[in-house]
């Protein structure tokens, strides 16, 4: 499914932006589902993993409507963490996060999870699910690329992570759109300087042999559980033993990995 040039892409720059990917039905049921959660959760929204100030944040996405359980497994999406990662990932977390109008919000440039490839090589890969056009005023994310192949963190590179890099360049494009992005380069949200919310989702994978940032077994109801096809409970890692010693070993009594 991914062409050479596709690959070379990702393998260079560390990013690949995958256009069309939501048609107009899908997008729209995906709005309305957080929308609705951002309304259920009020200010609880989040609070199961991160709350910020100037954004809104929802988590364990994968529990709250089969809506999320069809995004996670989008076979062009998977192709492309499968390039990465290797032939054994899973999901990591699928969140929300939704920069507020007028909001001075922007992120330091960080690596996911402080992420640093191993003798392994990359064991992160995230994708960026724009749910609204990502443009340079509105929260767009400011990408270092290249940087995945550093191996190195830009909190002890930089004497100012939330400064300009001389590199970066800004991530835009229109809702609908998703953004695979090798967790490994630094990346991080600026601020949203219009008077319109900018939503995205992210859909994070991690390499087999890692902990979940959101461990899965323990934060999906036993009725979502039991309506999983087996490829999405592989997915999940719902049924390795592995898994449960590694999120015994790293999350929380919440079941999250901070």
């Amino acid at each position: 499914m991914l062409g050479e040039a596709e690959k070379q892409q990702i393998d260079d720059e560390g990013y690949l932006v995958l256009e069309g990917v939501l048609d107009r039905d899908f997008l729209n049921k995906l709005r309305k589902r957080v929308e609705e959660l951002f309304v259920e959760e009020g200010t609880r929204a989040g609070a199961e993993f991160k709350q910020e100030p100037n954004a809104r944040r929802l988590a364990n996405l994968v529990n709250k409507g089969e809506i999320f359980e069809r995004a996670i497994a989008t076979p062009r999406v998977l192709e492309c963490m499968r390039h990465v990662l290797g032939d054994e990932f899973k999901l990591s977390s699928l969140n929300v996060r939704a920069a507020d109008p007028f909001s001075n919000c922007g992120q330091p440039l960080h690596a996911d999870s402080g992420a640093v490839a191993d003798e392994r090589g990359y064991w992160v890969c995230n994708s960026v699910w724009m749910l609204d056009d990502f443009t340079p005023e509105n929260g767009a994310i400011r990408m270092v690329p290249g940087s995945h192949k550093w191996r190195r963190l830009p909190q002890e590179s930089l004497a100012d992570p939330t400064a300009p890099h001389p590199d970066e360049v800004m991530l835009t494009g229109e809702a609908g759109t998703v953004v695979v992005m090798n967790a490994h380069m630094w990346h991080g949200a600026t601020a949203n300087r219009t008077e319109r919310q900018r939503r995205a989702m992210h859909a994070f994978y991690t390499r087999w042999d890692k902990p979940q940032q959101q461990y899965q077994k323990k934060l999906l109801s036993i009725e979502a559980q039991a309506r999983l096809s087996p490829d999405l409970r592989k997915l999940l890692a719902l049924d390795d033993p592995a898994n449960d010693e590694l999120s015994a070993r790293f999350s929380g009594a919440s079941g999250f990995l901070k």
